[in-house]
């Protein structure tokens, strides 16, 4: 039986109630934009409405939801300032046609092809600009025109201190950071308003009843309101400003739609999502918001993440909440300027001040850094900050694709002879026909009867260096000599066979059991994609993300078809028969020193059932290096719990005292349904085998609402979600039931054993150990010889 999707009846309340959460939210934030900007401040109601309506309708992205952005205020700042304010909503509306044009010719995929370096630089550079200019309306001034002037005029304006502005934005900024911390019952009622409305509403209230004198906003009639003309100006002026908002704008919807389709994906069933979004069709929704917009007088329109988490959060299943909450912003406009006109400026500066500061991102800072993109991250932002958004992104392109060169450039190739009298080459990098020559040198170096041994350490080689050491490989063999190829490019290297596998040696790397499901993944997607023509597709395993039944977290699923058994057989007759080929003949012996001297692990390796949990890709580990235990939820039952869950409790017992492992791991990873299912467990459900096992997982609840328990975290950042933090806190808990079990302690007491927490985030593939005494999670880097990196 296919389960099926709500009805639109059934929709609306979940949609209202969402769309004036993201109202909520909207209606500060877009006066704040167009204040940051320089632009009327009802322009940035007419874009938050239009984006809502219009966009919401026409995009690609159902529960995206587009308005003024914080990603063009530096742009939009400076066409005012530049060409005045009827002009640039004249170039609004040819940036809209231009992404309309961008959208027939299909080119919404391009967008992302930008290194997210550069795109997380240029975010960061117009969050820098943004506060410096606000600073200067917190601190009771007025902005400069440009980012070097606002720094250069800030001992002025510190040495003419507005006391009354500078207390009003102060409380904006505690309330806006204090308002989702706050403690009980009474608190998590509070936090349902938006932080956003709160620290707003709070200062308002504040200088109203305390009858303090500072500028507010000021909406005029809107028989008053400017609309386009002509746009006057330097014709290349004008084309790079439209080339500028098109860009700008395009990347950052196309990003925001990019990342509201992965935070659906992590909390939410197959049974209750939107369809996946269809990015040239958002990018005419987006076209056509701002042809609108600049129309009608409003600012350049964008998706925005921020009101897009918001909107996925508070429960939204259709585009019906966020043209609802464009609506919302319609009414507000017309009914609500009284109120609206209460609103301090230092309030909104302040909120827009600190949404810039966090476009600075510490965990794009890490990852930028973890992949050596540090000089793109940072010269974009210095460019942006310097010279524009236009001038930053096209620095740091050039910077990004000056350093790829450079390391396509950067071969290291080195000959040495071994005590046994083998040659070894050693090529450590790319094998482009760059390093041809260098490669040339170092082979003619070899004796031609001698034993060469080349190890490749890189990830890709062109067809000059194929042919460059497949020549000399021939020569070398035909006056006497052996050569054995080992490495990362073994695959590609010349003595691989037809089918273009090669004999790799040493170590592990020639069981690692990834590299025959590299060849056949694609094909089973492909056979997910076709199940879906004529019955609901389920996992291939047939279980869900924590590997436990899929009826578990997503409702009845249809039964496989006769021709999805026949591949499912398929393909496991495929897999043995490649081990026996491909695998068995590397490591028989091994196995065979193995089963005659019995297993020996160093460690007990204990982690969820998941089917996208690979223990020994994700531990680099071969035969008889772990003893594993694999179960829904990597739970470790307390001691005496139950006397039927006696089997982990018998595998521990059987690592610590029989085989003696050194160290025992707990490995956690994102998106557990185990954890999701005990995060919405209703208390009246019937109790079955599922449900018996994971009260185990309670106390990890308990742990989590706790107040005596910090919350984990991971990589110096809060989870990103409640299914994250008790993903975490699971790991923190199992080690502690660890820890009472009568082998372990007495171990641990004995100083023999060790206990490590670990985390795998799937979507990242990057792995976090728990830090020792702590409950944080850190991202550690191993470099070839284990030192920590």
């Amino acid at each position: 039986m296919t389960a099926t999707s709500p009805t639109p009846t059934n929709n609306l309340p979940a949609d209202l109630s969402a769309s004036i959460a993201v109202f909520l939210i909207a209606l500060p934030f877009s006066l704040g934009i167009a204040l940051a900007t320089g632009a009327p401040l009802q322009a940035g109601l007419v874009a938050a409405a239009v984006g809502g309506i219009v966009a919401g309708r026409l995009g690609g992205a159902p529960l995206l939801v587009s308005g003024p952005a914080a990603g063009l205020t530096v742009v939009s700042a400076e066409l005012i300032r530049h060409y005045g304010w009827r002009t640039t909503c004249a170039v609004t509306v040819l940036a809209g046609f231009c992404q309309l044009g961008l959208a027939l010719l299909r080119t919404a995929r391009s967008a992302l092809v930008v290194s997210p370096a550069i795109v997380h630089g240029m975010l960061a550079g117009i969050g820098v600009t943004i506060a410096l200019a606000q600073l200067h309306i917190v601190l009771g001034g007025t902005p400069q025109s440009s980012a070097v002037a606002n720094v250069l005029g800030l001992p002025n304006q510190l040495a003419d201190l507005h006391p009354v502005a500078l207390g009003v934005s102060a409380l904006t900024l505690l309330v806006l950071f204090s308002w989702p911390r706050l403690p009980g019952r009474t608190g998590r009622a509070l936090r349902k308003v938006p932080a956003a409305l709160a620290a707003v509403a709070t200062a308002t209230a504040f200088a109203a009843l305390a009858g303090l004198s500072l500028p507010r906003v000021d909406l005029p009639s809107w028989r008053s309101h400017a609309l386009p003309e002509l746009p006057e100006g330097p014709v290349l002026g004008i084309i790079a400003a439209v080339l500028t908002v098109t860009l700008v704008g395009s990347v950052e919807s196309l990003l925001s739609t990019v990342a509201t389709d992965k935070l659906i994906a992590s909390e939410r069933g197959t049974g209750n999502r939107p369809p996946r979004a269809d990015l040239n069709r958002e990018l005419r929704g987006q076209g056509a918001a701002n042809i609108i917009s600049g129309a009608l007088g409003g600012l350049p329109v964008a998706g925005g993440a921020m009101r897009s988490v918001a909107n996925v959060k508070s429960g939204a299943v259709s585009r019906r909440s966020v043209m609802l909450h464009g609506l919302w912003v319609l009414l507000a406009a017309g009914l609500l300027v009284p109120a609206l006109d209460l609103i301090p400026l230092a309030a909104l500066a302040a909120l827009v001040m600190a949404v810039g500061v966090q476009m600075v991102s510490a965990t794009h800072l890490r990852t930028v850094t973890r992949h050596r993109e540090i000089v793109v991250y940072g010269t974009t932002i210095v460019g942006v900050v310097l010279g524009g958004v236009l001038e930053g992104v096209a620095i740091g392109i050039a910077v990004a694709v000056a350093l790829a060169l450079h390391r396509l450039a950067r071969t290291r190739i080195t000959l040495e002879q071994l005590e046994t009298g083998v040659h070894r080459v050693w090529a450590r990098g790319q094998l482009t026909f760059l390093a041809v020559p260098r490669l040339s040198r170092v082979l003619n170096q070899i004796p031609p009867d001698g034993h060469a041994l080349i190890e490749l350490d890189g990830s890709f080689m062109d067809h000059a260096a194929y042919e460059t050491l497949h020549d000399w490989q021939d020569a070398h063999r035909a006056h006497g000599g052996t050569v054995e190829v080992t490495g990362r490019r073994a695959d590609a290297a010349p003595d691989s066979d037809p089918d273009g596998r090669a004999p790799q040696r040493g170590g592990h790397q020639c069981c690692r059991p990834w590299t025959p499901w590299q060849n056949h993944c694609d094909h089973r997607a492909a056979d997910t994609r076709m199940d879906t023509a004529g019955t609901t597709a389920t996992a291939t395993d047939g279980s869900d993300a924590a590997g436990a039944p899929a009826s578990a977290a997503s409702g009845p699923a249809a039964a496989p078809t006769p021709a999805a058994r026949r591949r499912g057989a398929g393909q496991l007759a495929n897999g043995i028969s490649a081990f026996q080929r491909d695998t068995a003949p590397h490591v028989r012996d091994e196995l065979a020193r193995l089963a005659r001297e019995g297993q020996r692990p160093s460690q007990l390796f204990l982690t969820c059932a998941d089917s996208r949990l690979v223990t020994s890709m994700i531990t680099a580990s071969g035969p008889g290096d772990l003893f594993t235990v694999r179960n829904v939820g990597n739970l470790v039952p307390l001691p005496g719990a139950e006397s039927t869950d006696d089997s982990v409790a018998a595998a521990i017992e059987y690592a610590v005292d029989v085989l003696k492992v050194d160290s025992i791991t707990v490995c956690g990873h994102s998106g557990c349904g185990a954890m999701q299912a005990l995060l919405s467990a209703s208390p009246g459900a019937p109790m079955t085998p599922l449900r018996r096992w994971l009260r185990h997982g309670l106390p990890s609840l308990e742990r989590m609402a706790s107040r005596h328990h910090a919350w984990a975290r991971i990589s110096g950042r809060l989870p990103a979600d409640a299914v994250e933090q008790l993903c975490l806190t699971n790991v923190v808990q199992q080690l502690e039931h660890l820890r009472a079990h009568e082998s372990v302690a007495r171990r641990l007491a004995e100083g023999t054993l060790e206990l490590h927490g670990m985390y795998f985030h799937v979507g990242e593939a990057t792995a976090y150990l728990l830090s020792e005494g702590e409950d944080f999670f850190d991202c550690r880097v191993f470099d070839t010889v284990g030192q920590n990196a």
